[in-house]
């Protein structure tokens, strides 16, 4: 019941953050989604930073990890943004845009992954 209570938190937390970053203002006129590739970007540094602590020995417990790692980082990031968004742009008339954007999210997030990774070591 307690590790529900801390993924339920967690994904408040992560899901409220992940709305207010939507909300800066950025340039009009250009499709791309921006805020969602930073989003998933942050998300996939975080939760690499916290898997590679957990293995390190964090001192946080395994239900805070679980807060972190499952609730906060599940909450925050969105793979189903991203495939709406990618679709949106190939059915607005983007292909290249789509391509950049999913290509861009892949690569750049295991990047994050290995970045937070290592800068926990």
């Amino acid at each position: 019941m307690f590790n529900c209570l801390a993924v339920g938190l967690g994904g408040f937390l992560g899901s409220v953050c992940r709305y207010l970053i939507s909300l800066i203002p950025l340039g009009k006129g250009t499709p791309f989604p921006l805020h969602t590739l930073a989003i998933n970007l942050i998300g996939a540094f975080v939760i690499g930073l916290l898997a590679s602590a957990a293995l390190r020995g964090s001192p946080l417990s395994p239900r805070m990890l679980l807060f972190f790692k499952t609730g906060v980082c599940g909450g925050f990031t969105t793979f189903s943004t991203f495939a709406l968004e990618t679709g949106d742009l190939l059915h607005g008339g983007h292909p290249w845009l789509a391509s950049i954007y999913a290509v861009l999210s892949l690569v750049l997030g295991v990047a994050a992954v290995f970045a937070g990774q290592s800068l926990a070591r």
